[in-house]
């Protein structure tokens, strides 16, 4: 296991008086341990104890050959793999559990006594995951940059023959061609009309001169995510379309101009959120102004004006502002920032300039 990042957690949860905790996700899981297992509907759990006596339960249709720093545990179909973990837990003591882990496995557990009182452990691990070790900054800077090439070659590759669903099997080649590990998340493309609905779902829909082209996209690479949105016009901008742009964009730069240690999420928030609303378009800022990412495209944590954590070196997260008017326009405009020791580096390099294709 990483060392460096399980004793974090493990200093963590002696803060917390959880002295031992089952962890079940696996992207925590691979955090810690450097390797990915699905478990599908079977189990799988990480048991760390303040003690260091840890043990990976593991399901042998799993095969992991390699040493993973950890002591595991194998189990079958036949077995009973709930009773196998009770044998190795304190009882005695507190149970953190993963918020995750299903109530088939947790039920059963307490059906064992297996800890004297279970309570929620993962938010040690979300909280340990938001700053992010130098390694990690560097495969997210890897993956933006992929991003930004693969957006560049989405503008460039808009055709009015292309429908949204189209152009979605076209990022798809792209990634494949820049090295990318395919989608962190379904990529959103919005033509026109669609780009009023921030989670829009591609279609068969076709651009119209004066259409907004929503470009909200991101890769995977040596499993780390990336995500950016850009909004375009095809062939021509109206003069309500490019205030909306505008205000998107500065909302945009105000927001990240205030990232900094120490500056709270909901100040990151209000500060894209007044300028949309002192410009007339508050109703039309439906969402939060961001998310945390990393290993997942949505890691713990967001940028709301109900988030009044402080901001810390090593978080990143999405800065997003849109504004989207029902029958008219949409537009939406997102950066990733790295929270520095004196500010934010952005990991988006694609400019932000009003562009106009086709």
């Amino acid at each position: 296991m990483n060392k460096e990042r399980i004793d974090k957690v493990l200093k963590e949860m002696e803060n917390k008086n959880i002295p031992q905790m089952l962890v079940s996700d696996p992207a925590a899981i691979f955090y810690l341990t450097g390797k990915w297992i699905h478990p599908g509907e079977r189990m799988l759990a990480l048991y760390l104890n303040i003690n260091k006596n840890h043990k990976l339960f593991i399901n042998e249709l799993f095969p992991v050959n390699e040493d993973l720093g950890v002591e595991k545990v194998w189990f079958n179909d036949t077995q009973d793999a709930v009773e196998m973990v009770s044998k190795y837990v304190d009882k005695e003591k507190t149970m953190g559990v993963d918020k995750n882990w299903p109530a088939r496995f947790l039920l059963r557990l307490m059906e064992l006594e297996g800890g004297s009182k279970f309570v929620n452990g993962s938010m040690i691990l979300d909280r340990v995951r938001m700053c992010k070790d130098n390694q990690e900054k560097d495969f997210m800077r890897e993956a933006s940059r992929l991003n930004d090439i693969a957006v560049e070659k989405m503008i460039e590759s808009v055709s009015k023959d292309y429908s949204e669903k189209k152009m979605t099997q076209v990022l798809g080649n792209i990634y494949e061609e820049i090295g990318a590990n395919g989608f962190s998340f379904d990529p959103i493309i919005a033509y026109g009309e669609n780009a009023a609905n921030p989670h829009h779902e591609p279609g068969n829909s076709i651009l119209k001169e004066g259409d907004s082209i929503i470009i909200d996209i991101g890769c995977v690479k040596d499993s780390y995510c990336s995500d950016m949105t850009r909004t375009v016009f095809y062939k021509s901008v109206s003069d309500k379309a490019k205030e909306v742009y505008n205000t998107v964009l500065e909302a945009n730069k105000k927001a990240i101009s205030v990232v900094k240690p120490g500056a709270k999420f909901s100040d990151i928030d209000l500060a894209a959120r007044n300028y949309i609303e002192d410009a007339g378009y508050g109703k039309y800022f439906t969402h939060r102004t961001g998310h945390s990412i990393g290993i997942e495209t949505h890691d713990f944590g967001d940028v709301s004006s109900v988030n009044h954590d402080e901001v810390a070196p090593g978080m990143i997260f999405s800065i997003e502002p849109g504004i989207y008017i029902p029958g008219e326009v949409g537009v939406r405009i997102e950066d990733l920032v790295l929270v520095t020791e004196d500010g934010c580096e952005i990991l988006n390099k694609y400019s932000k300039d009003l562009k106009v294709i086709g």
